[in-house]
């Protein structure tokens, strides 16, 4: 009887939730998948290729049924690649010997990339920028990696070794790889992660001293480290859009650019550290100047945190968008880690408040494996209620705007019809939609719920009678291209 009352009252609940917040049809869901230490995928070193491909679809699968629309997968961790690469080495969590390539042999970028597409996902590539050997102790190091070849381009700072930032030959370096990534896979978009300086270690300088006095020009040391970091993020958004401009970039900082007791912009926060003063990344200058598509902010504490509050970071970062998207970077790896983080309603409350405000337009999650253990039953409340319905990821109407071509409908039985695209360039799928109520109006995303995405480049079968939210309702079917873009609504008639 307890167990039955427990799911009574989550369903009141859900349906409560559902009458006081619509669900949306554009919005960004996305996990990371950490391939750094093995935290993700592989889930160790030196799988097979059939166990890592297994392991690869089985998570796929898995966020597919959370509600994902797009994963963020870490291709680059420390100057080395999970694809077959000239200029890196193959990367020792993959193959448990860095410059090993996979056996049976494979490319596991492109078989991830299509395996993403199938389901009809985003795939996003995710690099650390600057990072070369993740620990100078025991890692792995291949005979023509980097380090190897040009050790003058590289600094110790704790049990690490980084790239100079401060050296043109590492920009070059850097966007060599990017652009190599974008000329040659289909991914979505280049993902940049939080670690552009390092994070300070206590009582050491990053000694990057001798380069400052040979580039600095006149510049202070602070100065000077930040017009790095816009450099090489400049260099990187004029390689992407003239290698391919139809692929993102975006980055994910720490959750606090500066507090506002150094900066008036900055956020009501009393974070130990912060982007602009301590990683040397002046977020709010890329996304004014265009150089980024979105950001997605770390923002991994809870509702009422002292120091840095969620709520409080949440609205600040929304009102610093400049016409970029803002995808708010969730902890679901912190279930259960304190007692703000024990409750089953932390995540989704945090959903709840993003929807509030119109520039945030998504969330990722950290990490991949956290979902495994259904924390908090937390999957439970994203498949049965915040997404239980299917979304695109948001359009960016400066990368492309251009509305596809209605699809045709031919009745092919009494509940199926054919969609038929007749544009010239494949579209990625087709969206089926319902009325939210009976009217006359002109359909659109505000009166109208995405109901089914069906993966398709030209031709699909649509079958109401699998679709039980459609009986009744007035059903509508659109053709979704490569950037998300929507047609206009083709309407289906049918008989009940």
């Amino acid at each position: 009887m307890k167990a039955v009352l427990t799911l009574l009252s989550l369903f009141l609940l859900y349906s409560s939730q559902s009458q006081a917040q619509q669900a949306v049809n554009y919005e960004f869901r996305a996990a990371w998948v950490a391939t750094v230490e093995n935290i993700d995928w592989p889930v160790k070193r030196g799988l097979s290729t059939a166990e890592q491909q297994a392991s690869f679809i089985e998570m796929l699968d898995m966020h597919q049924r959370n509600g994902m629309n797009a994963v963020i997968v870490q291709v680059r961790p420390a100057a080395d690649a999970f694809y077959p690469s000239s200029l890196e080495p193959w990367s020792e969590f993959l193959t448990g010997k860095q410059g090993l390539p996979p056996q049976p042999y494979y490319d596991p970028l492109e078989f991830m990339i299509t395996e993403t597409h199938k389901r009809g996902m985003e795939f996003h590539a995710w690099l650390n920028p600057y990072r070369a050997v993740f620990n100078i102790l025991r890692s792995s190091i291949a005979p023509n990696h980097i380090t190897k070849q040009h050790p003058e381009w590289f600094l110790s700072y704790g049990d690490k070794k980084y790239f100079n930032p401060g050296l043109p030959e590492v920009r070059n370096h850097v966007v060599k790889v990017v652009q190599d990534l974008v000329s040659r896979y289909k991914i979505d978009g280049i993902h940049m992660d939080d670690y552009f300086y390092p994070y300070p270690i206590g009582g050491k300088d990053f000694p990057d001293q001798a380069s400052y006095l040979q580039y600095g020009k006149g510049m202070s040391k602070d100065e000077w480290r930040r017009s790095n970091c816009d450099s090489i993020i400049l260099l990187l958004h004029k390689t992407i859009q003239k290698t391919n401009a139809r692929v993102k970039f975006g980055v994910s900082p720490f959750g606090v650019w500066r507090n506002k007791s150094r900066d008036a912009m900055g956020s009501d926060t009393k974070a130990g550290l912060t982007n602009y003063d301590d990683l040397y990344a002046d977020i709010l200058l890329w996304m004014q100047n265009g150089w980024i598509d979105y950001v997605a902010p770390q923002l991994y504490w809870e509702r009422g945190h002292k120091l840095a509050d969620y709520d409080v970071l949440l609205k600040w970062w929304n009102d610093h968008s400049y016409g970029r998207h803002i995808y708010i970077g969730h902890a679901y790896y912190r279930a259960g880690s304190n007692s703000a983080w024990k409750g089953t309603d932390e995540i989704p409350a945090q959903i709840r408040a993003l929807r509030e405000y119109h520039t945030t337009q998504g969330s990722i999650y950290y990490n991949s494996s956290s979902f495994r253990k259904n924390p908090n039953g937390w999957n439970d409340s994203l498949r049965l209620h915040y997404y239980r319905y299917p979304a695109l990821p948001p359009a960016m109407t400066w990368i492309d705007n251009t509305t596809p071509l209605q699809p045709l409908v031919e009745k092919q039985g009494e509940q199926v019809f054919k969609v038929v695209y007749k544009g010239e360039e494949p579209i990625k799928a087709f969206g089926v939609f319902i009325a939210l109520q009976s009217t006359q109006a002109t359909p659109n995303f505000e009166n109208c719920q995405l109901i089914q995405l069906i993966t398709a480049s030209k031709t699909a079968l649509i079958d109401l009678s699998k679709l039980p939210e459609a009986k009744g309702k007035q059903v509508y079917v659109v053709s979704v291209d490569i950037d998300n873009n929507i047609s206009p609504f083709t309407p289906i008639h049918r008989e009940e």
